[in-house]
C-alpha cells in the first residue's frame, strides 16, 4: 500500500470513528451523567492524545492562539458534549447532533464575510437549505410548522440552544485560527482543557456523584478511545491523504452520524427526521463545492474540514 493510501485510510477511518461519538456520548451520559460523564470521557481522551500525540512546547505556540483558539474550542466541546448529555431523550440527542452539523455552513458563511473574493451566488440557497433541514428534523412529522418548532424546542431550551452555539463557536474557531494556528497544532492541551473545565464544572454543579459499573467503565473507554483516536486519525490523514476524498467524505458526517447513533442509541428515526439530515447533509456539500479551489475560485475550504 503506498504511503498516500495509507494517509487517506486513516483519514476514512476519523470519518467513521468521528460519525460514532454523538451516540457514544450520549450512552456514556446515561449512566453516568452528562457533566460527569462528559468530564471522563475528555479525561480518557486527554491521556490518549498524550500517548499518541504527545503536547507541543507552550513556546513554538502562539499565544493568541493558546487563548483564543483554546476558548473556542473548549466552550465549544461543552455546549455539544452538554447539549447531547443534557437532551430529554435519545432522540433529542440525535436533533443535537444534526443541529451541530450546522457548522459547515455557517463556516462558509463566515468567510464570505471575511473575504474580498468574489462567491459563487448558489452559495446562499445552499447555506439556507442547511437551516431549513435542521428545522424540518426538529419540527416533527409534520413537515415546517413554526409553532411545533418553538413547542419542541420549549421542552428543552438549554439543550436547543447549547447545540446551535456549539455550531456558531465551531465556526468561528475554523476561520479564526486558521491565521493564528501557523500550522501547530495544540490538540492536546484543548483537550486536557476541556476536561479540566469539565471537571470544575461538575464539583460546582448539584449533579449526582458518578457510579461506575463495569458496563460503563467499558462504554466510557471506547468513547474516549474513539473520540482521542479520530483526532490522531485525522491529523495523520491531512499530512499526506488526497484531501479531496477526504474533504468529500467528510461532508457525508452527518448522514453517518445519524445512522451510527440510531444504531448504538438502538432507536428508529422517522422519514421525516432523515429527509432533514439529507438536506443538512446535501446542503454541506454544496457549500463545499461552491467554495472549493479551483483555477478561478472564490474561498478554499480545505483548511476548514473538520468532522464531530
Amino acid at each position: 500500500m503506498t504511503d498516500i493510501r495509507k494517509y487517506t485510510l486513516a483519514g476514512c477511518l476519523a470519518i467513521l470513528i468521528w460519525s460514532t461519538t454523538v451516540g457514544f456520548v450520549r450512552n456514556v451520559a446515561e449512566q453516568l451523567g452528562a457533566i460527569g460523564g462528559a468530564a471522563m470521557i475528555y479525561s480518557v481522551s486527554s491521556l490518549f492524545l498524550l500517548i499518541f500525540i504527545g503536547t507541543p512546547r507552550f513556546k513554538d505556540l502562539s499565544l493568541k492562539y493558546l487563548l483564543i483558539g483554546g476558548a473556542l474550542f473548549v466552550s465549544y466541546e461543552i455546549c455539544l458534549s452538554l447539549a447531547l448529555g443534557m437532551a430529554n431523550n435519545r432522540i433529542q440527542a440525535v436533533e443535537m447532533g444534526v443541529i451541530n452539523y450546522l457548522w459547515p455552513s455557517l463556516v462558509v458563511l463566515l468567510a464570505v464575510f471575511t473575504s474580498k473574493k468574489s462567491v459563487d451566488k448558489r452559495l446562499y440557497p445552499a447555506i439556507a437549505l442547511s437551516f431549513f433541514g435542521v428545522a424540518w428534523t426538529v419540527s416533527g412529522d409534520g413537515g415546517i410548522s413554526i409553532s411545533q418548532l418553538a413547542e419542541n424546542i420549549a421542552t428543552n431550551p438549554v439543550s436547543y440552544s447549547m447545540a446551535l452555539m456549539g455550531a456558531f463557536i465551531w465556526a468561528f474557531y475554523c476561520n479564526i485560527t486558521k491565521r493564528l494556528a501557523n500550522g501547530k497544532n495544540a490538540i492536546t492541551w484543548f483537550f486536557i482543557a476541556t476536561a479540566i473545565t469539565l471537571w470544575i464544572t461538575y464539583f460546582m454543579s448539584n449533579e449526582p456523584a458518578i457510579v461506575f459499573t463495569s458496563g460503563a467503565a467499558i462504554d466510557l473507554l471506547i468513547t474516549g478511545v474513539a473520540m482521542g483516536s479520530g483526532y490522531a486519525l485525522w491529523n495523520i490523514g491531512i499530512i499526506g491523504g488526497n484531501m479531496m476524498l477526504l474533504a468529500t467524505l467528510s461532508y457525508f458526517t452527518p448522514l453517518l452520524s445519524t445512522f451510527f447513533s440510531a444504531l448504538i442509541l438502538d432507536i428508529e428515526l422517522t422519514a421525516t427526521f432523515w429527509q432533514g439530515v439529507i438536506m443538512v447533509t446535501i446542503a454541506s456539500l454544496l457549500c463545499w463545492w461552491f467554495t472549493r479551489e479551483k483555477p478561478s475560485a472564490t474561498i478554499d475550504m480545505a483548511p476548514y474540514i473538520k468532522v464531530e
